[in-house]
């Protein structure tokens, strides 16, 4: 991907621990340039408006306001930004839950590197993303 322009990415996790992370991992990997970090959903909500980023790596369980309801409500605010989840809970009940409410993608916690880079370079052009498990999973539940 020939972009000058780093993908300005918004974090939001209730664990510090994951957060630095995840900020550590896309500063390493290069494309990505995190402009924030919120530790529950209604930080997300504020920092989004104002930050206005191109990606939020957004978690599902969180004090305050959770994943949910924070996405929904940023994309009230801001129909074009882009939610990819990134949750220890894949069940099918909350992937149906995150694109119902307009996330663009979902992957595992436990997601390779690599595949978390890709995602955040697809959903900022405009594409949907899912980690592999969850691709093959729904392709396979939708037949």
């Amino acid at each position: 991907m020939s972009r000058s322009k780093k993908i300005t990415v918004l974090l939001v996790d209730d664990n510090a621990a994951v957060r630095r992370g995840l900020c550590t991992l896309l500063e390493t990997e290069g494309q990505s340039a995190v402009v924030g970090q919120a530790r529950n959903g209604r930080e997300a909500v504020k920092m989004a408006q104002t930050l206005r980023p191109e990606v939020i790596l957004m978690d599902i369980a969180m004090p305050v306001l959770n994943g949910f309801e924070a996405t929904r409500q940023i994309l009230a605010a801001n129909p074009a930004a882009k939610v990819l989840i990134l949750s220890a809970h894949s069940d099918n009940a909350y992937i149906e839950g995150m694109t119902a409410v307009g996330a663009v993608g979902f992957l595992e916690k436990q997601t390779a590197t690599e595949i978390l880079a890709q995602a955040i370079c697809e959903v900022a052009k405009g594409h949907r993303f899912f980690s592999p498990a969850i691709a093959k999973r729904m392709a396979h539940g939708k037949r």
